[in-house]
């Protein structure tokens, strides 16, 4: 005789199991409408792979599975989709999942399928690859995939496949009935499993001894198949999967382990018929046993229904009396969960809809305070310590809950059951585990963000340094050139080499002749046969030097600007001064050379009446030059050069506003340099523009009534004007504020500069933009900025 082993503690509630027996399985039939959540599993929930308005078939998939541990979902009858929405779903808090809706059409159509004549010509990765597309998973359980189970390790083989027949829970008779009337489909199903997973030692399908019908089908269809029924005594909770195997085999599951450790699989007798019906006939999982029960219902029936079927359904086709009700039962009274609406419908875990009377479920009594009597414990059948779990729940002292093994417990509720004192032991552990899992949860997401901060911070630091070792490369340059600047110095008591460049601008200015005044004097010696006439050959190449040279030493005057103020310099403002005299000197030469260009290509006889005296007409053309006065530029070509110039002189204005603008904001301490280049600037472009309007006041004088005008220079707008008085003003207050005032006013430009910043900082991260993070930096700075002139104006 097989040995049967006990397990420690357990209870014997009033099992209540005939009321639903009395009559066979009946067919739910079609309700108008099927509600099929995503994630009736435990794992990843199902991808829909089909949109609303799409007519589907009996047994069409309709969302597929999403990683290893996760299940499809098929269409249990022909219809159309509705809608795909989040709806209220089997839950004990009552939440809302994603479903896919199916307006059900009565046809009951199915799609393709076919089956496999002989299993055993496939492999196991084959059959299992079967059973996955079929979306079975666990009927008697937490709904673990199936396919997972039976995917196991070659390294690691399996001695004992076990079904579990046990249905240990008051009330619930789904897997009775099944006995009783599909015994035969759930053999065909073990020997299934049983050539899948080998087990080298036995086959054993468990059944309690209060279910004698089922027993007597389950030997009968089991005969000559190797299969055995093993039959021991009733005792709640004997159905879970790590009691049932210790009741079988005597070998106990670690903590933390699977059956597949100590070389079992285990699965239920509702999962076996349908991997059968899968496997033989190729139909997925679309339908399941479950038990309506309860004194509320008049009719209590055990129904084959269709997976998404609304419980109101269910509970209509039983006469259910409402008013009788005192709460309405997701699963058996001891682990089950109450229901908060009727519309949630039948997943593929559902296996007892259960409606108690007052009279059946009265309501428990108030919790008094714990006594110590240790019944809890002795009822415990994973032989844990409620009494000490119960205070670290209510302590919130979770790592004591996880060094008490918490996790394994199975949540029967046989300790809340024999508690004298009423404590709803169960509840406060579903809590804390809860609580855990979301601090666990909470701790990798604090991992990766920490990953990630110190990513950017290591990418930021990398940024910097190389931006620094830039600005360090660029100012070594700038010094090793000043110093080859300074060795070139005449005069060696100079060795600053800006104020070497200051003395050079003046000793060059004071030796100027002006140009007017040097033709007349080559013009009277040329007269009086003190000098050689200059050919015009011999100009062009003087003024093409001369241009030269002039270009030469405007890039020499930027670059010494540029360094002066980078090195924040005092004679910014002089070098400044010396780039737009240099320029005013380049434009001169350029504008004496087109002159020269152009009298070469004058006809002979104004030349010979030119050279009729060859020092007036020297003097002549000198005045002319000087004045401004060029003959030979066409009215057309006069108009769009000085247009040109006018444009050049507006855009630079612009940018020197720009910089003034900066520096005014950031304190700089050249904001009087910069001030002095927009005056000049400004006072340039007024002269272009008079200029400008002159000529164009002449050509409307020479015009003739009635003909069409030249056209006429666009009108130049000054779009900077307001803001150059509006730092001359703040300029002007500045120049008589105290320091105190100024750190004041520096203090507000860098609230309001941060405050700005800020915003686009806000902005940039709601739309994910990659300046987020340079925005930050910025801020960052500002801030910096900040508190170290609030620091110096404290």
């Amino acid at each position: 005789m097989r040995q049967i082993w006990d397990i420690h503690g357990g209870i014997h509630p009033a099992e209540n199991k005939t009321q639903s027996l009395q009559n066979p399985i009946a067919n739910a039939g079609i309700p108008a409408q099927l509600i099929l959540p995503l994630a009736q599993h435990i794992g990843a929930p199902a991808s829909p792979i089909v949109k609303v308005g799409d007519r589907v078939l009996k047994g069409q998939m309709v969302a597929e599975a999403k990683g290893f541990v996760s299940a499809p979902v098929h269409a249990p009858t022909s219809g159309v989709i509705a809608a795909i929405t989040s709806h209220v779903i089997p839950h004990p808090s009552g939440m809302s999942a994603n479903c896919i809706i199916i307006d059900t059409d009565g046809q009951d159509e199915w799609a393709d399928h076919q089956g496999i004549e002989d299993y055993t010509a496939l492999s196991k990765l084959e059959l299992v690859d079967r059973i996955r597309q079929a979306g079975i998973a666990g009927m008697g359980g937490a709904g673990f995939p199936s396919a997972v189970k039976l995917s196991t390790r070659d390294d690691k083989p399996i001695e004992t496949l076990i079904l579990n027949g046990t249905e240990c829970e008051p009330y619930i008779t789904a897997d009775d009935i099944l006995m009783r009337e599909r015994a035969a489909e759930i053999i065909a199903g073990a020997q299934i499993l049983r050539h899948i997973i080998k087990p080298n030692k036995e086959t054993i399908i468990g059944v309690e001894d209060n279910k004698p019908e089922g027993i007597t089908a389950l030997k009968k269809a089991a005969e000559g198949t190797g299969i055995d029924i093993v039959v021991f005594p009733t005792k709640y909770p004997s159905g879970g999967e790590k009691q049932l195997i210790q009741i079988l085999t005597g070998k106990e599951v670690p903590s933390g382990g699977l059956p597949s450790d100590v070389g079992i699989v285990c699965q239920n007798i509702g999962t076996a018929t349908a991997i059968y019906r899968a496997i033989q006939f190729g139909e997925p999982l679309i339908s399941r046993i479950t038990t309506v029960t309860g004194n509320a219902c008049q009719q209590p029936q055990n129904y084959e229904v269709l997976l998404g079927t609304p419980v109101q359904y269910l509970l209509d086709k039983s006469d259910f009396q409402k008013n009788d009700c005192i709460r309405l039962i997701m699963g058996g009274p001891m682990m089950g969960y109450t229901l908060q609406d009727t519309a949630v419908p039948i997943v593929k875990t559902s296996n007892c809809v259960l409606a108690p009377t007052v009279a059946e479920l009265p309501p428990p009594p108030p919790a008094q305070a714990c006594i110590r009597c240790g019944m809890c414990a002795e009822a415990c059948p994973v032989s844990l310590l409620p009494q000490q779990m119960y205070w670290f729940s209510r302590a919130q002292e979770h790592e004591k809950l996880e060094d008490h093994q918490l996790f394994d417990c199975i949540e029967c509720g046989a300790c809340s059951y024999v508690c004298p004192s009423n404590i709803p032991l169960v509840q406060y552990y579903r809590a804390s585990k809860a609580e855990i899992r979301q601090a666990q949860q909470d701790k990798i997401k604090a991992e990766r963000s920490k990953e990630r901060f110190e990513a950017r911070t290591a990418r930021l630091e990398q940024e910097a340094a190389e931006k620094e070792a830039r600005r360090t490369a660029r100012m070594e340059a700038a010094k090793a050139k000043a110093a080859a600047a300074a060795n070139t110095l005449t005069d060696a008591n100079k060795s600053d080499v800006i104020q070497a460049a200051i003395e050079r601008n003046k000793a060059k200015k004071a030796q100027t002749v002006d140009p007017a005044q040097a033709a007349i004097a080559r013009a009277q010696a040329k007269r009086d046969g003190n000098a050689e006439e200059e050919t015009p050959e011999q100009k062009t190449e003087r003024l093409q030097k001369l241009l030269a040279s002039a270009e030469k030493r405007l890039a020499a005057a930027k670059e010494k600007l540029t360094l002066a103020q980078e090195q924040q310099s005092d004679n910014a403002d002089a070098f400044a001064t010396a780039v737009s005299k240099t320029e005013e000197k380049l434009t001169n030469i350029q504008k004496e050379l087109a002159e020269h260009q152009a009298s070469l290509n004058k006809p002979k006889q104004e030349i010979a009446t030119d050279s009729a005296d060859p020092a007036q007409a020297a003097i002549a053309r000198a005045l002319a030059k000087r004045a401004g006065n060029s003959a030979e530029e066409s009215d057309a070509d006069k108009t769009t050069r000085l247009q040109n110039t006018v444009a050049s002189i507006t855009k630079r204005l612009a940018s020197a506003q720009q910089k003034l603008s900066m520096a005014q904001e950031q304190g700089d301490e050249n904001i009087a340099a910069f001030t002095t280049g927009v005056d000049k600037t400004q006072a340039k472009l007024d002269a272009a523009k008079k200029e400008l309007r002159d000529h164009q006041d002449k050509l409307a004088a020479l015009t003739p009534e009635g003909s069409a005008p030249e056209e006429s220079a666009p009108e130049v707008n000054d779009p900077v004007q307001a803001a150059i008085e509006r730092a001359k003003a703040a300029r002007d207050a500045q120049a008589t504020m105290s320091d105190t005032d100024k750190l004041k006013q520096n203090i507000t430009s860098l609230e309001n500069r941060i405050a700005r910043t800020q915003e686009k900082l806000d902005t940039a991260r709601a739309n994910n933009d990659d300046k987020a993070e340079i925005l930050a930096d910025s801020l960052a700075k500002l801030e910096e900025k900040l508190d170290t002139a609030q620091q110096q104006l404290s």
